[in-house]
């Protein structure tokens, strides 16, 4: 089973574009009820991200990022190079996806995903405000179109034995 986690702030110009494209993902699942793929939306809630991980064999995460980078730039980077355990703190809001990925290996086991990809996308505007930049928008509908072509040919039903 494959498990798409789309984070960010939607009321943060492009810091939404992970929760836009899992919103995506999800519309295209309902077309494609057959598939064995989850896709949530879980905005900033780290914490959460660690739950909806939990049993998949595949885990997938889209957030922004600002690197400084050219605005739009697609990094695909393998989890176990971002994942870090947090700092003490008595917020959850200071519990973040990385955080997750560590503390998820730590509790789970191996009941958490081995093989995890983190897509981050090149954000250009971080300001207050419901629309992503062009760049970031046109990543996105990249990234969409390449993730519903990996649950159609990666996690489409098996065949039934007659």
């Amino acid at each position: 089973m494959l498990t798409i986690i789309g984070c960010g702030n939607l009321n943060r110009s492009d810091d939404g574009v992970g929760a836009i494209v899992s919103q995506r993902l999800q519309q295209f699942l309902q077309q494609h009820p057959d598939l064995d793929v989850s896709v949530y939306d879980l905005g900033t809630g780290g914490m959460e991200v660690m739950f909806q991980a939990k049993g998949a064999q595949e885990l997938i995460i889209i957030d922004a990022c600002s690197t400084n980078s050219e605005p739009g730039t697609l990094f695909q980077v393998p989890g176990k190079e971002l994942e870090e355990l947090p700092e003490p703190s008595y917020s959850l809001h200071d519990f973040r996806w990385n955080h997750a990925l560590a503390a998820g290996k730590k509790i789970f086991g191996d009941d958490f995903p081995k093989n995890i990809t983190v897509y981050l996308i090149e954000a250009a505007n971080l300001d207050f405000g419901w629309e992503l930049s062009y760049p970031v928008a046109q990543t996105a509908n990249k990234v969409v179109t390449e993730l519903q072509d990996l649950c159609c040919q990666k996690y489409k039903p098996m065949p039934m034995n007659n």
